[in-house]
């Protein structure tokens, strides 16, 4: 049978049992995954499939029909955990990188990839409207207080999800060099988060900008809430419209939607929008690998439109636009360690989440977080933080300055 096929040669290491619709059940032991540590290493894990259109179609389309199957409860697990398993096919999947299969399959996928990434102004709008302008009260349930839907900052491990976040946003300070009264952009600004830290704890004057009517909305409450209307503005415009010149520009957690077509446009508006001595931060999710595509099931229903780009394409447009790369630093786990952090809240909130809005919305979310934290954990996902600028000398040529900078901002107590 194609599907007990397809599985034995993906199952090389660890161990599975799977049952069959029709009750039948067949185990892979693999072998030991010695390479990893022992916390990291996922139990054995038993599948039972419900559905034989799931089990024909798994072969053929792995991501989407394994996918689609938990979130309909067609694929449900009878031992182990959601970890475990998805941890177990993505360390076996990254072993088959190199085979002519998985190869062809990349570059029929890269062929098309600039359709599935086609932004335009209005696609945008109706992209980010699909992920971001669902109920708040998700949001709420496994965000921080400050809603920071980005990659957390754990500098010695020990942080909790608060702490992290708000060392995120005073890292990312340091290395814009902020000072009182200079003006900001902030792309893609989500609920206002950094914007309005930015203005609160550094002096700054902030515009935040944003395609999602809910996060503009709620922005602009939590400005007036804090008395810092006079001082932050938010504003629903695409990076193309923008007018006008900033001493800083930042930009946390929107670039992964902007796609590979749009990237020199992209830099082009950060570098006519920003002043001759100023300076960016670029916060964005990238792959420690060549170029790729995205996961069928994750553009079809957590991010269309999206795609997690390798460093040589983000620094091919940087290049083509005359920016100067001034600071290039590498997350490499603290995003596993902020997924787990959210899918530990998201499940203590799960029959809350589950009463407003479906027992297959949980599912589907629960996949995309775990999935999302298995891929930082055992495959190549990273998240870059480029500091660009149009001059080389708007920087110091040491990171001293950093350090100086975080030494005298103490993070908040919890």
């Amino acid at each position: 049978m194609l599907f007990e096929l397809f599985l034995r040669r993906l199952i090389r290491l660890g161990d599975l049992t799977v049952t069959r619709p029709d009750g039948s059940s067949f185990h892979i032991a693999g072998g030991p995954i010695a390479a990893l540590p022992a916390a990291d290493r996922p139990a054995p894990v038993h599948l039972r499939f419900s559905d034989p259109r799931v089990v024909r179609r798994l072969p053929w389309h792995p991501a989407l029909a394994f996918g689609e199957g938990f979130m309909d409860g067609a694929i449900t697990l009878e031992e182990g955990t959601l970890r475990d398993l998805v941890a177990l096919f993505i360390i076996n999947f990254e072993r088959l990188q190199d085979s002519p299969r998985v190869r062809l399959s990349g570059v029929l996928a890269r062929l098309v990839r600039r359709a599935h990434q086609n932004n335009p102004v209005k696609r945008s709008k109706a992209n980010v409207a699909h992920h971001y302008d669902l109920p708040p009260e998700l949001y709420d349930a496994f965000l921080d207080a400050d809603r920071q839907y980005s990659c957390a900052y754990y500098p010695t491990g020990n942080e909790t999800l608060e702490q992290a976040q708000a060392a995120k946003k005073r890292h990312i300070a340091a290395k814009l060099l902020l000072q009182p009264g200079q003006r900001v952009l902030d792309i893609g600004c989500g609920w206002g988060g950094m914007a309005l830290t930015l203005a609160k704890d550094y002096g700054a004057d902030v515009t935040g900008i944003t395609l999602s009517e809910h996060q503009l909305a709620i922005a602009r409450q939590r400005a007036e809430a804090a008395g810092l209307s006079d001082r932050v503005r938010f504003e629903l415009v695409d990076y193309r419209q923008l007018k006008g010149r900033y001493d800083r520009i930042v930009s946390v957690g929107m670039f992964e939607h902007v796609g590979v077509r749009f990237y020199r446009t992209f830099f082009r508006a950060v570098r006519e929008h920003l002043a001759d001595d100023g300076v960016a931060l670029l916060h964005t999710i990238g792959r420690s690998e060549p170029p790729g595509d995205t996961n069928a099931w994750i553009r079809k229903y957590i991010f269309p439109g999206g795609y997690i780009p390798a460093l040589s394409e983000v620094m091919a447009a940087v290049e083509r636009e005359r920016l100067v790369l001034c600071d290039l630093e590498v997350l490499r786990l603290h995003y596993a360690e902020t997924l787990k952090h959210w899918q530990d809240r998201f499940q203590r909130h799960r029959a809350e989440i589950a009463a407003m809005l479906d027992e297959r919305f949980c599912r589907m979310w629960e996949f995309y977080l775990v999935g999302s934290e298995m891929s930082f954990r055992h495959e190549n996902m990273v998240v870059f933080q480029l500091q660009l600028s149009r001059s080389k000398t708007a920087v110091p040529e040491t990171r001293d300055y950093m350090c100086a900078f975080e030494a005298s901002h103490p993070l908040p107590m919890p």
